[in-house]
């Protein structure tokens, strides 16, 4: 039985796809014909073998997911999601260093939802991309976990406090030395805000860097080498930001407050 449901449903793409549109709810034939772009001569086979699968039901001219259908869409659906965020940037998750995210979450990678990989051509390689410094600056809660020293990250996150963000900000011991020695002003209006609590995480190994907003997800990670690459990912899905805040709260919770230099 559970080899004819798995050929059922992804041996057909019409199949597959009436399963997801009926998760949303349901739907009459007119409406499943103009969703999926598909005729009546076409689609009737296949919903005769999901409905002999007991996979959908029929009430009239209606049709929705029974119990069952339920649990498997509802299980098929971060498959999918998993696939589609990988397939979107194959490369970039093969080459990445993804043992610093716990393998529980990375299991949910398919939260990312639509994500697009940001990478600067040669003649903007050290600038921060433009698509995270204008949602930033539009932002108001910001956590943000940084993990290798860039000269323009200490202006821009003093000049958020002074706005009136609220942030938690956590850094690598080795980016709080670099601070203190190159950037103490822009360090000193991070500890002094009272809209920011700052911490420093003395994990050795190399941290992912994230920002997480009301706005977006942004997220970079080392390669297998443990070389910096330049390439960030970036989300504005609701399930994206909320991956990248769970992400964000592990990793406070290995840190430890800093209140002056």
């Amino acid at each position: 039985m559970s080899s004819s449901l798995c050929d059922t449903i992804w041996l057909s793409e019409k199949r597959k796809n009436l399963l997801l549109l009926l998760m949303e709810g349901s739907r009459t034939i007119e409406q499943i014909k103009t969703s999926l772009n598909v005729s009546s001569k076409s689609m009737m086979p296949q919903i005769k073998i999901l409905k002999k699968q007991e996979l959908i039901l029929q009430k009239e001219d209606t049709y929705m997911l029974s119990e069952i259908g339920k649990v498997v869409v509802g299980n098929m659906l971060p498959l999918l999601n998993t696939i589609e965020v990988i397939e979107e940037n194959k490369e970039y998750w093969a080459s990445r260093d993804t043992n610093v995210i716990p393998h529980e979450q990375f299991m949910r990678l398919g939260e990312l939802g639509a994500c697009m990989v940001i990478e600067p051509d040669l003649n903007h390689l050290f600038d921060l991309p433009r698509e995270f410094t204008e949602n930033i600056k539009k932002s108001k809660n910001i956590m943000s976990l940084l993990s290798y020293y860039h000269p323009l990250y200490s202006s821009l996150y003093s000049k958020l406090a002074k706005s009136g963000a609220e942030m938690e900000i956590v850094i690598t011991k080795a980016v709080f030395e670099r601070l203190k020695n190159d950037c103490r002003e822009e360090l000193e209006i991070l500890l002094n805000s009272e809209n920011t609590v700052f911490n420093v995480c003395e994990e050795s190994q190399q941290l992912p860097t994230i920002a997480v907003t009301e706005r977006f997800m942004y997220l970079c990670l080392f390669d297998k080498q443990g070389k910096y690459d330049h390439r960030k990912v970036m989300s504005f899905n609701a399930s994206a930001l909320r991956w990248g805040r769970e992400l964000f709260k592990y990793y406070r919770e290995l840190s430890q407050e800093i209140i002056e230099i």
